[in-house]
């Protein structure tokens, strides 16, 4: 019997510690928010790895392959 509310006790100190960290909140981020937050890693991505070059050539080609 007491080994049984020992692992029910680690169990509910697992949850809690659990729930600090999760980060969940109530709310919904608003759409313009999360924009501003991933735009500068965007960019910093486009940059790093030529990203803009990429799409250029892609479009390009898809361009060609419809006759464009």
């Amino acid at each position: 019997m007491a080994d049984t509310v020992a692992r029910a006790m680690i169990r509910t100190q697992g949850r809690k510690a659990y729930a600090a960290f999760s980060g969940s909140r109530s709310g919904r981020r608003h759409p313009l928010v999360a924009t501003a937050m991933v735009l500068p890693l965007a960019a910093l991505l486009v940059v790093v790895f030529g990203g803009w070059e990429a799409v250029v050539t892609q479009a390009s080609s898809v361009g060609v392959m419809l006759g464009r």
